[in-house]
Parts: C-alpha cells; structure tokens; sequence
C-alpha cells in the first residue's frame, strides 16, 4: 500500500455496523419512544416483523428480548397473546432504577456522597414548588408523615422518615421529579441502619420535618427550600454514622 493509500485509510472515518437486531431494536425503540407506538400498541408478529424489516425471525426475536429487557415492550402468549408496548407508571420504572443504582454504588462506580449530592439539588427545589403547588389534601398527607418518631421501633420510625421525603416530592405533582428521587432514596435507605443512632438524636429529625411541613402549608417557598436544604446537610453526619461513610 502507498503512503498516500495509508494516509487516507487512516483519516476516514467510519461507522461500525451493529448487530442485525441491535438495528431492528433501534428502529422500533425509536417509534415507541417518539409516540408513534403508544403505550398498549400491539407490534407486528414475529413473522410479519421479519418480512418488514427483511431479516430473519430470530434476529426479530432477538430485537424483541432486548426492548424488553428495557421494558420497552411486554410479551404474552396464547391466541390473544403478542408483544405490546408497555404502559408504565412512576413507580415501576423508579423500583427498575433503584436496581440500577443499587448495582453501581455495590460495584463502587457510585458512592453515598454522589446520592446524598443529587438529592441536595433535587429536594430543596421540590420542597419550593410543595409550597406554591400542594392542595389541602396533599397537606394532610404530608402533615400525617410529621409524626414523631421518638418511640417508634427503629424500623418503623426509618420508614416514616423516608415516607416524608417521598410525600414531599411527591407534593410537588411533578412525576419527573418523583422518578428521579425515589430510586435515589430507595438505595440509601438499603446502606443505612437506624439502629445504629440513638432514638434521642431522632427528635432533631422530627423537629425538622415539622418545620419544612409548616413552610410548605404557609406557602413559604424560599422558607420551605432554605430548611430542607439545611435538614439535608445536617443528615451527612448522620448517614455517615448510620452506614457506609460518604466517600468523596
């Protein structure tokens, strides 16, 4: 080969080809995600999916084990059976996610300190747009999540407190928000343990959710940010004590 020959080799660029069911994969997430597969759409058979896309059924199988792996798709069989575009809800993609994180903080690519971080942005705001948005019956459910916890079982006590965490986010009627936070506490409440603490020190914790609620329910929310914000960085020395030590 001549220098000249070697020189363009090495200065084009190209693309490498996917896998012939990544590419069939790709094609269809693309219409799911753009809306024009909405949710409970039944897809093709596998043999009309083949002829479409003029490959054979066990790449078109293949395609279809991969978006469901995504959870894109879900798959029955029988007479009525098929694949069909899922309909998911905040709840089911948040548990999927927690699993997710759960795997990167166990193979340390994610520590406690990047979930306690993302959580320092996410909650004050929330805790803003609770007080500008939640209703009278939001309010009661959020004031219900006050509760002391000082002679709660320690178990118990931990699920209070997380459960006030969620109801304010949750108060904010953005399900965005709720997807990004609950798989956030999910995992940090797998790496605590409340027993660790003594039940006194939890009277801080209880006076502070008291607080935020009192913000949210007068519509405070430069007040209703301010104290969450505060109540989070006064948590770090509390988590560090409870489970694993936020690493940097």
């Amino acid at each position: 080969m001549s220098a000249q020959g070697a020189g363009a080799e090495q200065g084009l660029r190209v693309q490498r080809v996917q896998a012939a069911y990544r590419q069939v994969a790709d094609q269809l997430k693309d219409r799911i995600v753009g809306g024009e597969l909405g949710p409970g759409t039944r897809l093709p058979s596998e043999s009309e999916l083949s002829r479409m896309f003029g490959a054979s059924r066990s790449t078109i199988r293949e395609a279809l084990r991969l978006l469901a792996s995504q959870n894109l798709i879900s798959t029955t069989r029988g007479v009525t059976g098929g694949s069909f575009v899922s309909s998911p809800d905040v709840a089911s993609i948040a548990e999927n996610l927690s699993g997710s994180l759960g795997l990167l903080v166990n193979s340390r690519n994610l520590t406690v300190a990047h979930l306690l971080e993302a959580r320092l942005i996410l909650e004050p705001f929330a805790a803003r747009l609770a007080a500008e948005r939640a209703d009278a019956e939001t309010l009661a459910e959020l004031k219900h999540l006050t509760a002391s916890t000082h002679q709660m079982a320690p178990a118990r006590g931990f699920v209070v407190h997380w459960d006030f965490h969620e109801g304010l986010v949750a108060a904010t009627g953005n399900p965005l928000l709720e997807l990004m936070s609950q798989p956030i506490n999910e995992v940090l409440r797998g790496h605590l343990h409340r027993d660790r603490i003594e039940r006194a020190a939890w009277d801080a914790v209880d006076h502070d959710h008291v607080g935020i609620y009192e913000a949210v329910a007068r519509g405070d929310g430069a007040e209703a940010e301010r104290l969450t914000r505060e109540h989070l960085l006064e948590l770090r020395g509390i988590y560090e004590q409870m489970g694993e030590p936020a690493q940097e």
